[in-house]
């Protein structure tokens, strides 16, 4: 994956970090593509889902993702087959996953000086084993996903969880993100954030 990401130079105003993980720690977002891809043909979708679609979802949660596509495409989905398939497709790929290179640099940077949590829109499980995988998942201190929160991004609930566990206001800290929904829930937040861009292509076909 071709990246655009840029780390502050200046941290000052900082005590706490908190990274999204698909598409920011971890390259996995082609994973994932092919993944939902597989599901949603199986499971009732009449639509081809596309990879700016899938972009345009990063960071939500696997509920409110189905929940639009139903409105917007006035399909019903099968969501137990969905949730089977798409879980099989990526523990199949996964083992295909690496970290980021250049993200992963900085929050190595970060560890043991500053307090870093991942919040993520994936599911727990899957976002411990792939950090453990990597030998990534030391480096944090705690681990947000949509099950801790009532709501997850665009809203703020998990960035503002996350500062909390890390015993910082939330206005010190900082997001990684590279989704639209995780920028925003950023915002809301009132949290800075630096954006990693991927590239406009999955890396499979």
């Amino acid at each position: 994956m071709t990246l655009r990401f840029t780390p502050p130079t200046d941290l000052s105003r900082y005590e706490g970090f908190i990274f999204d993980c698909d598409g920011t720690l971890i390259d996995s977002m082609p994973v994932h593509f092919l993944a939902w891809r597989e599901a949603l043909q199986a499971s009732g979708a009449n639509f081809d889902f596309s990879w700016d679609e899938f972009l345009s979802r990063a960071g939500m949660s696997t509920q409110r993702t189905v929940d639009e596509l139903e409105g917007k495409y006035g399909c019903s989905i099968d969501r137990p087959l969905l949730a089977k398939i798409k879980l099989g497709a990526y523990q199949r790929l996964e083992p295909s996953i690496q970290g980021i290179p250049e993200v992963v640099a900085f929050a190595r940077s970060l560890a043991g000086r500053y307090p870093l949590a991942v919040a993520s829109g994936s599911h727990r499980e899957e976002i411990i084993h792939v950090l453990s995988r990597l030998e990534l998942l030391d480096l944090f201190s705690t681990v947000i996903t949509p099950e801790d929160v009532p709501f997850g991004k665009p809203a703020p609930d998990m960035f503002l969880l996350a500062a909390s566990r890390l015993e910082v206001h939330a206005s010190t800290c900082l997001v990684v993100e590279d989704g639209a929904s995780g920028i925003l829930a950023a915002e809301n937040a009132g949290m800075d954030c630096v954006i990693v861009r991927p590239s406009d292509q999955p890396l499979f076909a």
